[in-house]
């Protein structure tokens, strides 16, 4: 099972859970406290996951490491790119 089946179904799980208690399937006599803060949770949840989502490609970027000799080769072969395709009559 692929990632994205695993994330649906639990979605249509706690979807089916959020929708049987919101529109009393269930026959549950839920408190107005609770109806109160079941109502808008997907709307939290959604909030949740995009902070979530925001916090950790704000950490990622913080902590992303460079490669220097990388960098180091790659500049040398553009010069050398350079070099050749000057010495082919290209100008710059």
């Amino acid at each position: 099972m692929t990632k994205l089946a695993q994330w649906l179904w639990a979605l249509a799980l706690l979807g089916s859970a959020w929708a049987a208690l919101t529109m009393g399937a269930l026959g549950l006599e839920l408190p107005s406290s609770c109806r109160e803060v079941l109502w808008p949770l997907p709307a939290y949840l959604l909030v949740s996951a995009g902070c979530y989502a925001l916090g950790t490609v704000g950490y990622r970027v913080a902590t992303f490491h460079d490669c220097e000799d990388a960098a180091r080769e790659l500049q040398s072969q553009i010069e050398e790119a350079r070099a050749d395709l000057a010495r082919r009559g290209m100008r710059f």
